[in-house]
């Protein structure tokens, strides 16, 4: 059965067609027969009980500079016109993600929306891992610097400073042992974000890779190892590293098998994990999760299907 989808996304123009997720699921929506929208979030409208949003039908290709043709908007009801809609816009996690979530969430048991809006909303990537702070380093999530040093006191050595709800590596600062720049970055963060802050000790594990795991409804789909390039003690991607192939040793099956049923039970069908040295748990990705097409080049493997698959299911659950 054939199904009409809707991809709530930012700008596709600028996207990397050799990496980006959603352009891979996108594809593979195609492969499937089913037809595919592209709309941006700031199109949501709300009208006594209707949800709409300006689409345009879309048709994405596997080629560089020519990547999609798009006809022009119009506006589309997420009941009636719409099957299934991906929730895959990039954060920051703020106050306009979190409305689309309301907003999204009245769609319930009349039109799937993966991942499921309400789960986004209330597992973002920092937050809900702490749910499972026995797979994590030493963390703290404050904002006075009174208990950054007392913590810094009980893991002596470098921190490692996060907003609490960025992505892709952005503002991940490494603070020396001797805790010298502390003050001044705190001032920084305070003044960029009114929530609390996280602070881990530096992993020198970090140099061996972090490792990006893949869950389709809770079950296992691959994974890779994304090492921090030339002058960056970060690993990201987006922040300059590289991928290579790797497998997951027992300690990383324990993590996703204590995380899958949770996940599972929670909507959330595509889900990136991180996980640091083999053994240490630092970010669950509910939001716009990535890798998967780094994954699929190493291993041969197909993911994009696995997911349609798994969103399939649900949705026939759904009749």
């Amino acid at each position: 059965m054939s199904l009409r989808v809707a991809v709530q996304m930012d700008p596709i123009e600028s996207i990397n067609i050799a990496g980006d997720s959603s352009f891979a699921l996108m594809l593979a929506a195609q492969a499937r027969g089913h037809s595919v929208y592209h709309y941006d979030v700031k199109s949501l409208a709300y009208d006594q009980g209707r949800l709409t949003a300006w689409a345009s039908p879309i048709t994405v290709r596997r080629e560089p500079g020519n990547h999609f043709t798009r006809e022009e908007p119009r506006k589309i009801d997420l009941v009636r016109d719409v099957d299934v809609v991906l929730m895959r816009q990039d954060p920051p996690f703020d106050l306009s993600y979190i409305t689309a979530t309301f907003l999204l969430e009245r769609l319930e048991g009349q039109t799937l929306v993966v991942n499921d809006p309400a789960s986004v909303r209330n597992a973002p990537e920092k937050v809900f891992v702490l749910d499972f702070a026995h797979f994590m380093p030493p963390t703290l999530v404050a904002r006075r610097i009174e208990d950054v040093r007392e913590f810094h006191a009980r893991y002596p050595g470098d921190l490692v400073m996060k907003p609490l709800h960025g992505n892709g590596g952005k503002a991940v600062i490494r603070i020396p042992a001797d805790g010298s720049n502390l003050g001044a970055l705190i001032e920084l963060f305070d003044n960029a974000w009114v929530e609390p802050h996280m602070f881990q000790p530096f992993l020198e594990e970090i140099s061996e890779g972090d490792k990006r795991i893949v869950l389709i409804d809770g079950e296992v789909a691959g994974a890779i190892n994304r090492r921090p390039g030339a002058g960056e003690f970060r690993s990201n991607l987006a922040a300059g590293g590289y991928a290579e192939p790797t497998t997951l040793n027992a300690r990383e099956e324990e993590i996703c098998a204590a995380l899958g049923p949770a996940l599972k039970a929670r909507g959330l069908v595509f889900v990136g994990i991180d996980v640091i040295g083999g053994k240490y748990l630092t970010e669950i990705n509910v939001t716009s999760p990535t890798g998967i097409q780094a994954i699929d080049r190493f291993n041969g493997t197909d993911t994009p299907a696995l997911i349609w698959d798994a969103i399939e299911r649900r949705h026939a659950a759904m009749r």
